[in-house]
């Protein structure tokens, strides 16, 4: 018997198994979360970011992309951006050294605490809801620079902190709302450079009032302009003190007396001729009269006993915002009462989040901001819109439901509702209004004065009319913004509205009353006053029907054989007749029948007879029926 050979066992067991072994020897390791905060440096590379927050590396890379952040493995991110992954991902981050610190400032007498609380010791901030007067300490004040192009608003604040903003601006005109601060005596003072009263009266529009004090820039050899005399408009519109600044007095052809006779001809009375506000020459070039522009801010500020509580809750009001790519959403908050921290939960508008990085108007990153001061946030889950309030809130829930009830109130709108003349007209019935605000637009200047007349005579003991703008010329956007800020309606006589003031009002609801005729305009005026206006008829389309037959009715005239192609006709209506896209004539329906029957009004899809007041009637011509209803509140 020959002897058995050896053959090797066939099959995959082995390489199962070495497999197998393989496999457990080299199974990564599950990443461990850490129990508290992760300490991180001030620039981080992203793999060394995922091992240090225990999560995988493509974790962080699709929490950086959910964020506009493109990195790959091996690139380095600042801490605000890893401390904003870390917030997404639930791991609290600080920066290193942070939290030797953040535990000396909680030992420190910093700590704010109730004498008595539960909280006592444990240096937790209490966060009051109300404020008390102890609380109460005097701000800075914060100041808006408004103006005509090019009469030197930037020039003008870049002297006052001694930077070079205005040389970098395209153009010469600024391009965005900056916020800075600047030093006087030892006292601080915050200023907004706008870049124009739009911006400035768009944040009021949305309910925004953070301006304490405005700073009307003229160039001495350039006078008073249109732009000029808007801003003047919207400041006085807000009720905010006024300085004005006379800019360039260096120039050969500078005359500041002429400017205060133009000021003088709007109704701005400086002190020198009798008035309450105050003038200070000054030249942004040559930094003349800049001291004495500082002192008048101070003590207007002083008269006006500015405080806020620094123990509460912070408020605040967004002035910009934008993507900045490492950053992810920045918002820059104007702070006007109580403290901001970094970590706060905060809602802002129809947004919300958590506060992850603050930085100061000097470009510094800070662990707090108190009242009057402007920073820059990071954190927030959507971009924010200028004029949107801050509040820091106590959990994510509270934050989540503030934003969610914010955007279904304001429908994506700027969350105000626009004023009419009906409301007046109730208001006053239920004496509940003094004034009726006016902007008033006409299409000479030889007819305002007329109408301005004609409506002064109608201001009683219990309500007078308050014109805040009258001009010749169409009505514009400008018009609108400041009409839908003020609760004021626009009247314009013999004009129209421009394209763009057409869409701001399609987008605000700011009541529009345009007339031809001087009467009717004092007629609705006056009863809107006396709380007695009739409601405001608008035109309602009822229907469509094509004719397809001209029936001769003898002397009842021409009957229109029709059928109804949408909405419905209805007898008694107002009719527009069109030919070939074009109309022909209007008139109104005198009967209508199907078949023999006399009907009150046909429906989508059914034939009808039309009697018309209308000879002239065409096969092919499209009837347009409609009527004028009064418009619901």
């Amino acid at each position: 018997m020959p002897p058995r050979r050896y053959q090797p066992r066939r099959g995959p067991r082995p390489q199962r198994r070495r497999q197998a072994g393989a496999a457990v020897a080299d199974a990564p390791q599950t990443p461990v979360r850490p129990a508290g905060p992760v300490e991180l440096p001030s620039s981080v590379v992203v793999k060394d970011l995922a091992d240090a927050l225990g999560v995988s590396t493509a974790d962080v890379i699709k929490e950086l992309i959910r964020n506009g952040i493109f990195a790959t493995i091996n690139q380095s991110i600042d801490f605000d951006t890893a401390s904003l992954v870390g917030g997404e991902l639930g791991i609290e981050t600080v920066e290193r050294g942070a939290v030797e610190r953040a535990a000396a400032e909680a030992a420190g007498p910093t700590a704010l605490v109730a004498p008595g609380s539960e909280e006592e010791g444990a240096g937790k901030p209490v966060l009051f809801t109300e404020d008390e007067a102890a609380d109460l300490v005097t701000r800075a004040p914060i100041v808006t620079i408004m103006g005509h192009v090019d009469h030197g608003k930037t020039s003008l604040l870049d002297a006052i902190r001694s930077t070079t903003v205005a040389a970098g601006e395209r153009g010469g005109i600024t391009q965005h709302i900056g916020a800075s601060e600047a030093e006087h005596n030892g006292k601080r003072i915050v200023f907004l450079d706008t870049p124009g009263h739009e911006a400035f009266t768009a944040m009021r529009a949305r309910g925004a009032q953070v301006t304490d004090i405005a700073i009307i820039v003229v160039a001495a050899d350039d006078g008073v302009m249109p732009q000029t005399k808007e801003a003047i408009d919207h400041v006085r519109a807000a009720r905010v003190p006024m300085i004005v600044a006379i800019n360039k007095i260096d120039k050969p052809d500078a005359n500041p007396d002429r400017v205060k006779q133009e000021l003088a001809d709007i109704n701005v009375l400086i002190e020198e001729y009798g008035g309450d506000v105050i003038s200070v020459p000054v030249s942004a070039k040559q930094k003349l009269g800049l001291d004495d522009l500082m002192e008048m801010i101070l003590l207007v500020a002083d008269l006006q006993d500015l405080k806020a509580n620094p123990k509460r809750d912070a408020v605040g009001t967004i002035i910009e915002s934008k993507v900045e790519k490492g950053r992810g959403n920045v918002a820059t908050v104007l702070v006007q009462t109580g403290t901001l921290r970094v970590g706060d939960i905060v809602a802002v508008g129809s947004t919300h989040g958590r506060v992850r990085a603050l930085q100061n108007a000097a470009g510094k990153r800070v662990k707090t901001a108190e009242p009057a001061t402007a920073v820059e946030i990071i954190g927030l889950s959507d971009l924010p819109e200028a004029g949107d309030i801050l509040r820091v809130v106590a959990d994510e829930k509270a934050a989540r439901d503030m934003a969610e009830a914010s955007a279904q109130a304001t429908g994506g709108g700027d969350g105000k509702a626009a004023f009419t003349l009906e409301d007046i007209s109730a208001q006053i019935q239920a004496s509940e209004v003094k004034e009726l605000r006016v902007v008033l637009k006409t299409d000479v200047q030889g007819s305002l004065g007329a109408i301005r007349h004609a409506l002064e005579r109608l201001n009683t003991t219990e309500v007078r009319i308050n014109i805040l703008r009258e001009g010749a010329g169409d009505i514009n956007e400008s018009d609108v913004l400041l009409a839908s800020a003020s609760d004021a309606v626009v009247i314009g006589f013999n004009t129209k509205a421009d394209p763009g003031a057409q869409r701001q009002i399609d987008a605000s609801g700011v009541d529009v009353r345009l007339y031809d005729v001087i009467y009717k305009l004092t007629d609705d005026v006056g009863a809107a006053l006396q709380g007695m206006l009739a409601p405001k008829l608008v035109e309602q389309v009822e229907g469509h029907a094509e004719v397809r037959m001209v029936i001769k009715a003898g002397r009842a005239g021409n009957v229109a054989g029709s059928y109804v192609t949408d909405g419905r006709i209805v007898r008694g209506g107002d009719v527009r007749l069109f030919r070939g896209g074009s109309q022909v004539a209007e008139g109104r329906i005198t009967s209508l029948k199907r078949f023999k029957d006399d009907v009150r009004e046909v429906a989508t899809g059914f034939e009808c007879g039309i009697g018309l007041s209308i000879e002239d009637i065409a096969e092919g011509d499209v009837i347009e029926c409609f009527q004028m209803v009064a418009e619901s509140a």
